[in-house]
């Protein structure tokens, strides 16, 4: 690696060396207490870096600005990056593991394991050969989601202000809580923050640039149950385990997660607890166009409407909670974030696709809270599990593209 690259990877090794994984079943903010310890580490290195304005808030956002260096007229652009991982792979003891010069064949994560990364299964692999490639060691998720994106600014930041000769207006860095519950950013205070428009750098392949994602709620279905001996059940009994069941089942096979691509949209059901008294069923909504997310809603509010004629001995209830909604119109209706960043992706000569995200960043939150926030390719793939890995030729040219949207604002 070059020593722009080993800048990045040591902090980023820094980072992922504590353990920030968010909990979606907390009722605090942040949803987890080391989000909190590690808020107020990164907000003592950006000091050390020489960021001004830096404040840890109630909630455990990080902000700090770097102050224009030119006389001349340029808007405040936010770079935002998350602290926290998913839950759903273990995110402690991560360790890194630098596989050099990849040369386009097998890359071993865990032999033990018989864990292996290949460019037959893994795409994308086919586009970084020579480059050097991180994954974790088969025992956890590497954390490239999103740690690389704040070491990816912090690195920026340094630099910027080790070379006064690249003007530049203010920039205002974020580092935020719990992305992946999509609960946090609704706590951040986007007016005191204080950007004109920002880009979260979340995302995951080189030249993906999410300008859309999908609307998204959360989804609980609550099953009370009718109990008694089931030696003395028929005609009486209502069983929570087999009407979940009934309904997971009952949800057509073509608006899945596993049978959907591109812009279709899905029902996951994830999560199932309960036994003969009650049981409760978890899932995520997930559509862009928002009349047809709608019209998912209604599906499911049918179903279950379905299942208690079926089961009428028994209680079934339903509720979503929204989590974000699509940014695509508000982006288009304030284009001079993605103005910006098409003009630093050609001058970095980055092959770009605007995506619309099968998922959703802070930035879909805070478009549609009057920040236009596209998000960037950080340079990771396969994140929330062990088969993680990233490039270090994409992240430094996520760092360039970066320093080409400071320095162009300036014209």
């Amino acid at each position: 690696m070059n020593s722009l690259q080993e800048k990045i990877y040591n902090r980023f090794v820094r980072y992922v060396s504590v353990d920030t994984t968010s909990d979606p079943a907390s009722t605090v903010t942040p949803t987890t207490s080391s989000q909190i310890s590690f808020a107020h580490t990164l907000a003592q290195e950006m000091r050390s870096i020489g960021f001004t304005d830096v404040e840890v808030d109630e909630y455990g956002f990080v902000t700090g600005l770097l102050p224009a260096n030119t006389d001349k007229k340029a808007p405040t652009i936010g770079f935002f990056a998350h602290m926290d991982t998913v839950c759903d792979y273990n995110g402690s003891n991560i360790r890194p593991q630098v596989h050099p010069n990849y040369d386009g064949g097998k890359i071993t994560i865990n032999a033990e394991k018989k864990m292996f990364l290949s460019p037959e299964t893994d795409h994308n692999l086919k586009l970084c050969v020579g480059d050097d490639i991180v994954t974790a060691d088969g025992n956890s998720l590497l954390a490239g989601d999103d740690k690389i994106g704040i070491a990816t600014i912090m690195t920026l930041a340094e630099y910027l202000l080790a070379h006064p000769e690249i003007k530049h207006g203010p920039i205002k860095a974020a580092f935020t809580i719990d992305e992946e519950t999509g609960t946090g950013i609704a706590y951040f205070d986007i007016k005191k923050f204080g950007a004109d428009f920002a880009y979260t750098v979340d995302g995951a392949t080189l030249g993906d640039i999410d300008c859309g994602n999908f609307n998204a709620d959360t989804v609980t279905i609550r099953i009370i149950g009718k109990t008694c001996h089931p030696g003395s059940a028929k005609g009486f009994m209502a069983n929570p385990v087999r009407i979940a069941a009934d309904i997971v089942s009952s949800w057509p096979e073509d608006k899945l997660p596993e049978t959907t691509e591109g812009e279709e949209g899905f029902v996951l059901f994830k999560d199932v607890e309960g036994g003969l008294d009650k049981a409760v069923l978890k899932g995520i909504v997930r559509e862009h166009d928002l009349n047809k997310f709608e019209q998912f809603k209604k599906m499911l509010e049918e179903l279950v409407a379905e299942k208690r004629r079926k089961y009428p001995a028994a209680k079934i209830e339903i509720e979503f909670k929204k989590q974000y909604r699509n940014m695509r119109e508000i982006l288009k209706e304030r284009p001079q974030a993605m103005e910006l960043l098409e003009e630093a992706l050609r001058e970095n000569h980055v092959q770009y696709r605007l995506t619309q995200a099968r998922g959703g960043t802070d930035g879909a939150q805070m478009s549609l809270r009057g920040l236009p926030t596209p998000n960037i390719f950080a340079g990771y793939e396969n994140p929330h599990g062990p088969y993680e890995w990233l490039s270090l030729g994409w992240v430094e040219k996520t760092f360039h593209v970066l320093e080409s949207i400071a320095k162009n604002a300036v014209k």
